[in-house]
């Protein structure tokens, strides 16, 4: 199968796809209700999508084209709201989050499709401990070449987007003592990381005919790379957010991204080079495991610094291009949250110091997506 055609796409609009844990409203742990809410939601018209994930305790949303970040807020609200009202009729409730805190990977029943079944005869186990919950954002490039550029130089704000949108510190009823321990279980997939260092749609051509001779790969879909290209939509897909716990940060992560991104076309800031891979992995695991609290290593002055101090840096540079994508509100909420040292890991963990049980935190949890204070 040959690698197929770059689509045309409008540069800087934004999709956002978001996986949610269904969960039980008796002991808050994950419940089998993928099928049941997918026909619920078939009756309600709605912006973007509605589909099930790897197993039968998730959903997945996704937004349609949008152009800001309130645009994208603006579809996320009513499909959250439906989303709620459908879990209340069934007696279940919607979570955000990158884990669920307590639930046993073998107690999850892989989704009744051909490819999910594909994938689990395949990775066995990990498929079902792959029942974790990310943020997907997509973003328009102009063409081919110019989305292996913004792919690479996005790759140096990957501490920045894990560190932002950490929300899974507790796996199995244990702290993980991980900010995001939800990378970890991405990681464990052969073709997961970072994407091969070609700036050019020609060469990426080359590379996937290469592996695609190997037998080991048939379409994009079988790279879980951490910012993948995507042709059919003419975009870039970045995929190392945790699920947020609210929309509204959700939305704003996605404006962060697109004043990055309008900051790469307008003034193409630096060239990126093979050897910002050498510190890739080290701050990548520096974000997971210590989120705001994590060391930057600059991958082109090799300069440490704290990572929130590197966040904070890069929101005043893109402030102006911020502004201009109506992402200013956005930026305002990450940058109260960053200077305040706060992310959703550490609500999570908040909550639970206070009440000690975590099928609560995971009850208030619920009552923050639905918008309503825990």
């Amino acid at each position: 199968m040959s690698l197929e055609a770059f689509s045309h796409s409008e540069p800087l609009t934004l999709g956002v796809e978001l996986e949610l844990q269904l969960v039980n409203t008796h002991d808050y742990d994950l419940a089998p209700y993928a099928e049941d809410m997918l026909r619920l939601m078939k009756k309600v018209p709605l912006p973007g999508s509605v589909v099930p994930e790897m197993t039968n305790s998730m959903i997945e949303i996704s937004t349609a084209v949008c152009h800001s970040a309130s645009e994208v807020l603006g579809q996320l609200t009513p499909i959250r709201d439906a989303l709620v009202k459908s879990a209340d009729k069934l007696n279940i409730a919607v979570v955000g989050g990158g884990t669920h805190p307590f639930q046993q990977w073998h107690e999850r029943r892989i989704y009744d499709k051909p490819r999910f079944r594909e994938l689990s005869e395949l990775y066995g186990y990990l498929s079902k401990q792959f029942t974790i919950f990310g943020q997907h954002v997509h973003i328009g490039c102009p063409d081919a070449n110019a989305a292996l550029l913004m792919l690479h130089r996005m790759s140096r704000y990957i501490p920045h987007f894990i560190a932002l949108s950490a929300s899974s510190p507790y796996v199995q009823g244990q702290d993980t003592a991980f900010d995001s321990a939800r990378l970890n279980s991405v990681f464990a997939f052969p073709l997961s990381g970072r994407a091969p260092f070609v700036l050019t749609w020609d060469d990426f051509g080359k590379y996937f005919d290469k592996m695609t001779r190997t037998g080991v790969v048939r379409s994009m879909k079988d790279f879980y790379w951490d910012i993948r290209p995507k042709p059919e939509f003419g975009t870039i897909e970045i995929r190392v957010f945790d699920t947020p716990l609210t929309i509204e940060r959700a939305a704003a992560l996605a404006g962060y991204v697109q004043s990055l991104g309008a900051w790469f076309l307008a003034d193409q800031p630096f060239t990126p080079q093979e050897d910002d891979y050498l510190v890739y992995t080290y701050n990548r695991f520096q974000a997971c495991r210590f989120g705001m609290d994590a060391v930057y290593v600059d991958p082109a002055t090799g300069e440490h610094m704290p990572l929130r101090e590197h966040i904070l840096m890069t929101m005043d540079r893109i402030a102006g291009h911020a502004a201009a994508q109506g992402a200013s509100n956005a930026m305002h909420l990450l940058r109260r949250e960053t200077e305040a040292g706060q992310n959703d890991a550490r609500w999570l963990r908040e909550r639970q110091r206070q009440e000690q049980l975590l099928a609560e935190v995971s009850r208030q949890a619920a009552q923050r997506f639905r918008g309503t204070p825990a």
